[in-house]
């Protein structure tokens, strides 16, 4: 499968450099793209000097905006799969073949790296952890799967997603509603397991007011689209 993956970064300079050079080392075959979010700090220049694959958004668009330019891209340019890898490099892509396999092994719409399956490397803080907790909770309950990391921005999805994603994706906080978007729609999701790494430079963009916040706006956004399908 010619699989594209897309790179949202804003304010990444202390770590997008590496995230990219790991990902070339691992993967020579893979196209990616980085979408830098209109970032104030070094982003922009970074990729430019190391001549990285980018797109500059004009404006910051949020998480859900810059991957949804990903999934624009991607359906435009004809690519069979699409994998986000978060810019910060938590993610590892040592796991990403891994992942393309069991979409064609298993035919699923999307591949999710759960880090709680084993319940190795990084587990995200105690605060966030009961977040997760909750929408694993709230998924099952609505769909009757049982997702254990539904806040993984580790995922790999299907040209058929691809298109989906493209024309609708949540703003902010996208991933537990997007997943329950697939499954509402009847298609396989499947997990594997990963090890996350705890990010070494730059500030995660959701602090713990605004994690509330997105609690309270993701389970409405959930409930919405249940009703809506």
């Amino acid at each position: 499968m010619r699989t594209l993956v897309i790179i949202p970064a804003y304010n990444e300079e202390s770590n997008i450099k590496k995230t990219i050079e790991k990902l070339k080392e691992y993967h020579q075959n893979f196209d990616y793209i980085v979408i830098n979010d209109c970032s104030t700090d070094h982003t922009r220049k970074i990729c430019e000097q190391y001549q990285y694959n980018h797109i500059n958004l004009p404006i910051n668009l949020g998480i859900g905006g810059a991957v949804q330019t990903g999934y624009l891209y991607a359906w435009e340019n004809d690519y069979d799969a699409a994998v986000q890898v978060d810019g910060d490099g938590q993610h590892d892509p040592a796991y990403l073949k891994e992942m393309v396999k069991v979409m064609e092994e298993q035919q699923a719409a999307m591949v999710i790296g759960s880090r709680f399956i084993r319940k190795e490397g990084f587990q995200s803080s105690f605060t966030r952890r009961l977040g997760i907790r909750y929408f694993t909770w709230l998924i099952r309950l609505l769909t009757h799967q049982t997702i254990t990391d539904p806040t993984s921005g580790l995922r790999l999805v299907n040209r058929e997603v691809i298109e989906l994603f493209a024309r609708h994706y949540p703003k902010d906080y996208p991933e537990p509603e997007s997943t329950v978007c697939i499954l509402r729609r009847q298609k396989k999701v499947v997990e594997i397991p990963v090890m996350m790494q705890k990010r070494t430079g730059g500030v995660s963009s959701i602090s713990p007011g605004k994690s509330i916040y997105y609690m309270i706006k993701v389970t409405l956004a959930i409930l919405i689209e249940r009703i809506r399908h």
